[in-house]
Protein backbone atom coordinates (compact mmCIF):
# COMPACT_ATOMS: atom_id res chain seq x y z
CA UNK A 1 0.00 0.00 0.00
CA UNK A 2 1.25 3.44 -0.88
CA UNK A 3 0.91 6.55 1.22
CA UNK A 4 -2.24 7.57 -0.66
CA UNK A 5 -5.84 6.38 -0.39
CA UNK A 6 -7.80 6.67 -3.65
CA UNK A 7 -11.55 6.73 -4.22
CA UNK A 8 -11.42 3.21 -5.78
CA UNK A 9 -9.54 2.04 -2.65
CA UNK A 10 -12.35 3.38 -0.49
CA UNK A 11 -14.97 1.73 -2.69
CA UNK A 12 -13.16 -1.59 -2.11
CA UNK A 13 -13.27 -0.90 1.64
CA UNK A 14 -17.04 -0.44 1.51
CA UNK A 15 -17.56 -3.63 -0.51
CA UNK A 16 -15.37 -5.63 1.88
CA UNK A 17 -17.25 -4.21 4.88
CA UNK A 18 -20.59 -5.23 3.37
CA UNK A 19 -19.31 -8.74 2.61
CA UNK A 20 -17.71 -9.32 6.01
CA UNK A 21 -20.60 -7.90 8.04
CA UNK A 22 -23.11 -9.88 5.96
CA UNK A 23 -21.16 -13.07 6.67
CA UNK A 24 -21.49 -12.44 10.42
CA UNK A 25 -24.99 -10.91 10.46
CA UNK A 26 -26.48 -13.85 12.36
CA UNK A 27 -23.85 -13.51 15.07
CA UNK A 28 -24.58 -9.79 15.48
CA UNK A 29 -28.32 -10.41 15.71
CA UNK A 30 -27.78 -13.11 18.34
CA UNK A 31 -25.74 -10.69 20.42
CA UNK A 32 -28.44 -8.06 19.99
CA UNK A 33 -31.13 -10.52 21.10
CA UNK A 34 -29.51 -10.71 24.55
CA UNK A 35 -30.31 -7.08 25.39
CA UNK A 36 -32.17 -5.75 22.35
CA UNK A 37 -34.51 -6.52 19.48
CA UNK A 38 -32.32 -9.14 17.86
CA UNK A 39 -32.32 -7.37 14.51
CA UNK A 40 -28.96 -5.60 14.49
CA UNK A 41 -27.38 -7.94 11.95
CA UNK A 42 -30.17 -7.30 9.46
CA UNK A 43 -30.14 -3.57 10.19
CA UNK A 44 -26.44 -3.04 9.57
CA UNK A 45 -26.43 -5.21 6.44
CA UNK A 46 -29.32 -3.17 5.07
CA UNK A 47 -27.55 0.09 5.90
CA UNK A 48 -24.22 -1.00 4.41
CA UNK A 49 -26.09 -2.26 1.36
CA UNK A 50 -27.55 1.21 0.84
CA UNK A 51 -24.07 2.73 1.21
CA UNK A 52 -22.58 0.23 -1.26
CA UNK A 53 -25.37 1.01 -3.73
CA UNK A 54 -24.25 4.64 -3.83
CA UNK A 55 -20.59 3.57 -4.00
CA UNK A 56 -21.29 1.28 -6.97
CA UNK A 57 -23.48 3.71 -8.91
CA UNK A 58 -22.36 4.39 -12.46
CA UNK A 59 -21.67 8.05 -11.68
CA UNK A 60 -19.55 7.29 -8.59
CA UNK A 61 -16.31 6.76 -10.50
CA UNK A 62 -15.71 10.44 -11.22
CA UNK A 63 -16.56 11.74 -7.77
CA UNK A 64 -14.09 13.15 -5.27
CA UNK A 65 -14.01 11.97 -1.66
CA UNK A 66 -16.10 14.80 -0.24
CA UNK A 67 -18.89 14.35 -2.78
CA UNK A 68 -18.98 10.54 -2.62
CA UNK A 69 -18.89 10.41 1.18
CA UNK A 70 -21.66 12.99 1.37
CA UNK A 71 -23.78 11.07 -1.14
CA UNK A 72 -23.24 7.85 0.84
CA UNK A 73 -24.20 9.51 4.11
CA UNK A 74 -27.38 11.07 2.79
CA UNK A 75 -28.15 7.91 0.81
CA UNK A 76 -28.18 5.58 3.79
CA UNK A 77 -30.28 7.94 5.89
CA UNK A 78 -32.79 8.49 3.08
CA UNK A 79 -33.14 4.83 2.13
CA UNK A 80 -33.18 3.18 5.56
CA UNK A 81 -34.38 4.18 9.02
CA UNK A 82 -33.30 3.40 12.55
CA UNK A 83 -30.33 4.17 14.75
CA UNK A 84 -27.85 2.08 12.74
CA UNK A 85 -28.41 4.03 9.53
CA UNK A 86 -28.40 7.33 11.43
CA UNK A 87 -25.03 6.54 13.01
CA UNK A 88 -23.47 5.26 9.78
CA UNK A 89 -24.85 8.28 7.98
CA UNK A 90 -23.33 10.52 10.63
CA UNK A 91 -20.01 8.73 10.22
CA UNK A 92 -19.93 9.27 6.46
CA UNK A 93 -21.15 12.87 6.55
CA UNK A 94 -18.55 13.62 9.21
CA UNK A 95 -15.89 11.97 7.07
CA UNK A 96 -17.03 14.17 4.17
CA UNK A 97 -16.57 17.23 6.37
CA UNK A 98 -13.08 16.03 7.28
CA UNK A 99 -11.64 15.87 3.75
CA UNK A 100 -10.57 18.72 1.44
CA UNK A 101 -12.86 19.70 -1.44
CA UNK A 102 -12.03 18.10 -4.78
CA UNK A 103 -9.57 15.52 -3.42
CA UNK A 104 -9.53 12.24 -5.35
CA UNK A 105 -6.77 10.80 -3.16
CA UNK A 106 -5.79 11.32 0.46
CA UNK A 107 -2.42 11.12 2.19
CA UNK A 108 -1.94 9.62 5.66
CA UNK A 109 -2.69 12.85 7.51
CA UNK A 110 -5.83 13.41 5.46
CA UNK A 111 -7.03 9.84 6.10
CA UNK A 112 -6.62 10.46 9.83
CA UNK A 113 -8.56 13.73 9.51
CA UNK A 114 -11.30 11.95 7.56
CA UNK A 115 -11.88 9.39 10.30
CA UNK A 116 -11.62 12.06 13.01
CA UNK A 117 -14.39 13.90 11.18
CA UNK A 118 -16.35 10.65 11.07
CA UNK A 119 -16.16 10.25 14.84
CA UNK A 120 -17.32 13.84 15.31
CA UNK A 121 -20.20 13.17 12.91
CA UNK A 122 -21.33 10.18 14.97
CA UNK A 123 -21.02 12.18 18.19
CA UNK A 124 -23.58 14.64 16.78
CA UNK A 125 -26.07 11.76 16.63
CA UNK A 126 -25.47 9.98 19.94
CA UNK A 127 -24.54 10.92 23.48
CA UNK A 128 -23.04 7.48 24.09
CA UNK A 129 -19.47 7.47 25.37
CA UNK A 130 -16.79 4.77 25.52
CA UNK A 131 -17.71 2.48 28.39
CA UNK A 132 -21.47 2.64 27.74
CA UNK A 133 -21.43 -0.70 25.84
CA UNK A 134 -22.28 0.63 22.38
CA UNK A 135 -20.63 0.89 18.96
CA UNK A 136 -18.73 3.84 20.40
CA UNK A 137 -16.56 1.31 22.27
CA UNK A 138 -15.19 0.22 18.88
CA UNK A 139 -15.30 3.53 17.00
CA UNK A 140 -13.64 5.79 19.57
CA UNK A 141 -10.55 3.60 20.18
CA UNK A 142 -10.25 2.94 16.44
CA UNK A 143 -10.11 6.63 15.56
CA UNK A 144 -7.84 7.38 18.52
CA UNK A 145 -5.40 4.65 17.45
CA UNK A 146 -5.36 6.04 13.93
CA UNK A 147 -4.52 9.53 15.18
CA UNK A 148 -1.72 8.14 17.33
CA UNK A 149 -0.26 5.91 14.61
CA UNK A 150 3.14 7.32 13.61
CA UNK A 151 3.22 5.63 10.20
CA UNK A 152 2.69 7.43 6.90
CA UNK A 153 1.36 4.20 5.37
CA UNK A 154 -2.42 4.24 5.01
CA UNK A 155 -2.75 0.47 5.36
CA UNK A 156 -0.78 0.56 8.64
CA UNK A 157 -3.02 3.34 9.96
CA UNK A 158 -6.18 1.40 9.09
CA UNK A 159 -4.75 -1.76 10.68
CA UNK A 160 -4.05 0.17 13.90
CA UNK A 161 -7.67 1.33 13.88
CA UNK A 162 -8.98 -2.18 13.20
CA UNK A 163 -6.94 -3.72 16.03
CA UNK A 164 -8.11 -1.07 18.49
CA UNK A 165 -11.74 -1.48 17.41
CA UNK A 166 -11.54 -5.25 17.96
CA UNK A 167 -10.05 -4.84 21.43
CA UNK A 168 -12.72 -2.27 22.22
CA UNK A 169 -15.49 -4.62 21.13
CA UNK A 170 -14.05 -7.48 23.20
CA UNK A 171 -13.91 -5.20 26.24
CA UNK A 172 -17.70 -4.70 26.09
CA UNK A 173 -18.19 -8.25 27.35
CA UNK A 174 -17.40 -7.05 30.88
CA UNK A 175 -19.42 -3.83 30.61
CA UNK A 176 -22.89 -3.08 31.88
CA UNK A 177 -25.06 -1.35 29.31
CA UNK A 178 -25.61 2.29 30.22
CA UNK A 179 -27.32 3.50 27.08
CA UNK A 180 -30.51 2.99 25.13
CA UNK A 181 -32.95 0.17 25.73
CA UNK A 182 -30.15 -2.18 26.77
CA UNK A 183 -29.57 -0.23 29.99
CA UNK A 184 -32.86 -1.66 31.32
CA UNK A 185 -31.17 -5.05 31.57
CA UNK A 186 -28.63 -3.81 34.12
CA UNK A 187 -26.29 -6.55 35.29
CA UNK A 188 -27.87 -9.02 32.83
CA UNK A 189 -26.09 -7.15 30.06
CA UNK A 190 -22.68 -8.20 31.46
CA UNK A 191 -21.07 -11.27 29.92
CA UNK A 192 -21.94 -10.62 26.28
CA UNK A 193 -20.20 -8.43 23.72
CA UNK A 194 -22.20 -5.49 22.41
CA UNK A 195 -23.64 -6.17 18.97
CA UNK A 196 -22.96 -2.66 17.68
CA UNK A 197 -19.36 -2.59 18.88
CA UNK A 198 -18.84 -6.04 17.37
CA UNK A 199 -20.26 -5.12 13.97
CA UNK A 200 -18.38 -1.81 13.80
CA UNK A 201 -15.16 -3.64 14.73
CA UNK A 202 -15.88 -6.05 11.89
CA UNK A 203 -16.36 -3.07 9.58
CA UNK A 204 -13.03 -1.52 10.58
CA UNK A 205 -11.33 -4.88 10.18
CA UNK A 206 -12.75 -5.07 6.66
CA UNK A 207 -11.48 -1.57 5.86
CA UNK A 208 -7.94 -2.66 6.69
CA UNK A 209 -8.23 -6.05 5.01
CA UNK A 210 -9.47 -4.51 1.76
CA UNK A 211 -6.10 -2.81 1.27
CA UNK A 212 -3.89 -5.68 2.43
Amino acid sequence: MTGKLTVPDFQKMIQKALADVTARAGEFSELDAVIGDGDHGEAIVTALGAIAKVSNATDAAGKDFKTLLGDMGFGVMMETSGSTSTLLGGLLLGMSDGVPAGAAELDAAQVKAMFKGGLEGVQKNTKAMPGDKTMMDALYPAVTAMQECASDDVETILKAGADAAQKGAEATVQMKANFGRARNYGEKSVGHADSGASSWACMFGAFAAALA
